[in-house]
């Protein structure tokens, strides 16, 4: 079975202050048996890149909850006051990027691309920092490639040779963060033959994917 590992050896092999690109959609898709090894080690000064921070006691929370996370990329973190309160103290330096805008520049970093031209943010705090370029007479913001160390992904299915396959909202992120993470380690709910996912319902083909975590029971 490609990389087959326990959680607790998938988290001791992610160093503090490493960047993680965490797959979910409010914790749908992410993997918890791995958050939860995190955790245990007491991982400290991570950059964890996500479309947000779920809530206290599920999925990410529980990092933030932890005092794991040093500086968090998302598009919101309305639904947990934990997040919102390290925000304030500056326990957590939070960067907050539009949805659209966050899951592009991931798929910008993982496909090579130079960046990302939007107009979304345009004469806002977002634009703060940015360069402008005017494109016939349109002018967009260039926001750059997100990339990172590690991306973490829960998966519905995996084969023996690291297909995966999700369920729901899942797919809204973990596909393309596969791409731009430089180690992908995978937590499915279950590992199936190579043949037993259709290939139309393979997501993330196996060539990506480094590890995949092992549950215990």
């Amino acid at each position: 079975m490609k990389g087959a590992l326990r959680a607790a050896q998938a988290a001791e092999s992610i160093p503090d202050g490493a960047s993680l690109l965490i797959g979910g959609f409010m914790g749908v898709g992410t993997p918890e048996y791995l958050i939860d090894a995190l955790v245990a080690r007491e991982a400290r000064k991570l950059t964890v890149i996500a479309n947000d921070s779920a809530l206290p006691g599920r999925g990410i929370g529980k990092l933030i909850s932890a005092g794991a996370v040093s500086k968090l990329v998302a598009s919101h973190i309305g639904l947990n006051p934990e997040t919102q309160a390290k925000m304030i103290t500056g326990e957590i330096d939070v960067e907050l990027v539009p949805q659209g805008t966050l899951v592009e520049r991931i798929r910008a970093g993982g496909v090579g691309l130079g960046g990302v031209l939007t107009p979304t943010g345009l004469g806002t705090e977002v634009e703060q920092g940015k360069r402008v370029i005017e494109i016939e007479g349109q002018s967009f913001l260039l926001e750059l490639p997100i990339k990172a160390d590690f991306a973490l992904l829960g998966a519905w299915q995996a084969d023996y040779v690291g297909n995966l396959a999700y369920l729901l909202t899942a797919q809204n992120f973990n596909p393309v963060m596969a791409l731009a993470g430089q180690t992908v380690i995978a937590e499915p709910e279950s590992i199936v033959p190579v043949g037993v996912i259709p290939p139309d319902a393979v997501k993330t083909p196996g060539v990506l994917v480094d590890h995949l975590v092992v549950r215990s029971v």
